[in-house]
């Protein structure tokens, strides 16, 4: 009977372990854009045109087609075309089509930014899934750069996180999207080479982002990387298990996570598409794939939501695969500093000492400040092992971040102030803004600890400045380091132009794409 009792427990310990869920459940790939300068059959087609009416290509020759039928159609409606703004008709006898959205593209002599038209894209795919569902295709006259831009926004305004239902009527996903275009062949190109690889790597980040922790988990997180990094080129994955911490003295991650039976791990995604030997760029991601507080255990009030605090770490790894997928021409490494954090019987306590990676000790005043723990352990790593030019951590880190900025800017901190601008500048050219916050000697003193070097929480600093003295206490001050404290901006109940689902933005891939690409590519 004794026997029979330790196989029936095992058995059970075995099967909760299991992704139940995953096995109904299938993640679906992103919606694929196919170019053309033809229109495909479809009953219903998403129109450019210019203010007041104006048509491109396309329109001229629906126009002549219907005689004239379009053009007076969209002035019965008395559509003005300014930019985003959308108008349905029925479409004029002599057409192929059943409807027309009409989606105004503003001024044609109006340059509009790679912004705008990644926004108009989303819009007008959003708009056009709305009333048409899927069959459709959208017609757009303009270069093939802006044309890619278009499809590139409407690619990501197309993302909806639809894998849990059941029900065919709730599926959201949109499988392709036929873009038609004057140069479908060179926006095809463009397309494929700078923005679909970066666009893959933002649909990954928010699939990963969305999960719930039942199914992403430290080990998880790190299976489901591999599977999208697998056949990029120039890339060497290292995952560091709870027995490698033990060794490397990664005492703060590794007291983070000891807490849950998901092990933690650290996962370092090297890709060296730069020159041999040029130390490569750092981004650290904070990575508590579900956070209770642990002993310091949070409200109840909206803790589903912790399963967003894996965020940094989902787009630090996402950062490295949309570079990598898109072959750029630069070294960086990621590092996913990964850790549960539960209350478990073998959780640390408010009041222990642990002893990070650098020597430094810590007091754990909070077991709820832990994202800063596993970040102490992954830039030390970080700094040490590569001399990096520049060391960038995301975390979803402090509340009081998220009260001061909201979902408009993540908060930025730095010991080299010569970053801020440029940070700023590609924030509002991403959409992904940031806003520059106070780091200074103060705000290290303050995390001064008498039992050991430094403590994790309890300081009178300002919340977020304190959080960010205590990661920079842990990287060596010569080394250029940016902390974004993501936690207002990581998620979002709200729907957007570039997003139609709830929940994850991908923040920062976009942002560090694009400030990598400036400073560090070679070109």
């Amino acid at each position: 009977m004794k026997y029979l009792f330790i196989f029936t427990f095992s058995l059970l310990a075995s099967l909760s372990s299991l992704d139940v869920s995953s096995a109904k459940h299938t993640t679906k790939q992103p919606t694929q854009v196919n170019f053309s300068d033809t229109f495909k059959k479809t009953k219903n087609l998403v129109l450019g045109v210019y203010l007041n009416g104006e048509l491109g290509q396309y329109g001229l020759k629906l126009n002549q087609q219907t005689n004239d039928g379009l053009k007076h159609a969209i002035s019965v409606t008395g559509f003005e075309a300014k930019a985003k703004t959308t108008q349905l008709i029925t479409a004029p006898k002599g057409s192929d089509f059943n409807q027309i959205l009409l989606v105004g593209l503003g001024d044609k002599s109006e340059k509009l930014a790679e912004r705008k038209l990644q926004e108009l894209g989303g819009s007008s795919v959003q708009a056009a899934v709305k009333t048409f569902n899927s069959n459709f295709q959208m017609a757009f006259d303009l270069n093939f750069q802006d044309a890619a831009q278009i499809a590139y926004g409407a690619k990501l305004g197309s993302y909806y996180f639809d894998k849990y239902y059941t029900g065919e009527d709730r599926i959201k996903h949109l499988k392709d999207i036929h873009f038609v275009t004057s140069d479908a062949k060179a926006a095809k190109t463009f397309f494929k080479e700078q923005l679909n690889p970066l666009a893959n790597a933002i649909w990954y980040t928010r699939d990963i982002s969305n999960e719930p922790a039942n199914i992403i988990y430290p080990e998880s997180f790190v299976k489901r990387w591999k599977k999208h990094l697998k056949g990029l080129d120039n890339i060497k994955i290292t995952v560091f298990d709870e027995k490698d911490m033990l060794k490397k003295g990664m005492g703060a991650i590794y007291g983070v996570g000891r807490g849950s039976k998901r092990p933690p791990r650290m996962m370092v995604v090297e890709y060296s598409g730069g020159k041999k030997g040029d130390a490569p760029v750092v981004i650290v991601g904070k990575g508590i794939t579900f956070d209770t507080g642990g002993i310091s255990i949070k409200g109840s009030n909206n803790m589903w939501n912790m399963k967003f605090d894996m965020s940094g770490a989902a787009s630090a790894i996402g950062t490295v695969h949309a570079l990598a997928g898109r072959n750029a021409k630069v070294n960086v490494v990621g590092i996913a500093a990964l850790a549960e954090n539960m209350p478990g019987a073998n959780a640390q306590r408010p009041g222990d000492v642990v002893t990070s990676m650098s020597g430094k000790t810590i007091q754990i005043r909070s077991t709820d400040a832990e994202g800063r723990l596993v970040l102490a352990d992954g830039v030390y790593y970080g700094d040490i092992t590569y001399n990096p030019p520049l060391l960038i951590d995301l975390a979803t880190l402090t509340g009081s971040a998220s009260r001061a900025l909201g979902k408009d800017y993540a908060a930025f901190f730095t010991r080299h102030d010569e970053f801020a601008d440029r940070f700023i500048a590609m924030g509002k050219q991403t959409g992904e803004e940031v806003w520059h916050l106070p780091l200074n000697k103060n705000h290290f003193k303050a995390i001064e600890n008498k039992v050991a070097d430094v403590m994790n929480s309890g300081p009178t600093a300002p919340g977020a400045s304190a959080g960010a003295a205590f990661i920079g206490t842990f990287i060596r001050e010569t080394t250029p380091w940016v902390h974004l404290d993501i936690a207002g901006v990581a998620w979002n109940e709200k729907a957007t132009d570039l997003k139609a689902s709830p929940g994850s933005t991908s923040y920062g891939i976009q942002l560090l794409n694009g400030y990598i690409k400036e400073h560090f590519e070679k070109k």
